[in-house]
């Protein structure tokens, strides 16, 4: 089945484990990617990724380049925040990885974060707490309580995901009524 990769203008197939990674992957096989092909994926003007550059909402591109790391905090950002405001999502990712603008302190890769996210996300329904578990088994905490912290931080991502497609829903629903 063909789905659309979260926070993004692409589709992957998931009917495999490793769809989205193999993806998100193949975008970064020539290198980092230029602000216009983030903005593409995106589907996010550029001067909205640049603004969230500016706000500290990701540290700023190396040589005018993004990374994987920067491309799936983008992509997190931007398939929350339609049902959340901007600064719980930046503090949402701010308690699992401190300071967004430096890498330094993170708890967890973006781009690792991103791709458990995706697979909570697409778990049968049933199946939901068995892929963060297993998100979870693969995690080594450089602290403490940080997968305590991570498990938080992914329950709630899931649950606004979740809360973002049902309002998609809704306001298909809506735009239908206004059809007749």
């Amino acid at each position: 089945m063909r789905r659309e990769l979260p926070g993004s203008t692409l589709s992957f197939e998931d009917a495999y484990p490793q769809g989205a990674e193999t993806l998100v992957a193949a975008l970064f096989a020539g290198g980092d990617l230029m602000l216009s092909q983030v903005s593409h994926i995106s589907g996010l003007e550029p001067y909205v990724i640049q603004n969230w550059v500016a706000r500290g909402f990701l540290p700023p591109p190396q040589a005018k380049k993004y990374s994987r790391k920067q491309l799936s905090r983008i992509l997190i950002v931007n398939m929350l925040r339609g049902v959340l405001p901007l600064e719980s999502i930046v503090s949402l990712l701010s308690y699992v990885n401190g300071h967004l603008d430096d890498e330094s302190d993170d708890t967890v890769d973006d781009g690792r974060l991103y791709i458990w996210l995706i697979e909570c996300i697409c778990a049968p329904p049933d199946g939901g707490e068995e892929a963060l578990s297993k998100c979870l088994r693969e995690y080594t905490e450089p602290f403490p309580g940080a997968g305590k912290r991570l498990e938080q931080v992914l329950r709630i991502l899931t649950t606004a995901y979740a809360a973002a497609e049902l309002k998609k829903k809704a306001q298909a629903m809506i735009d239908d009524l206004d059809e007749r």
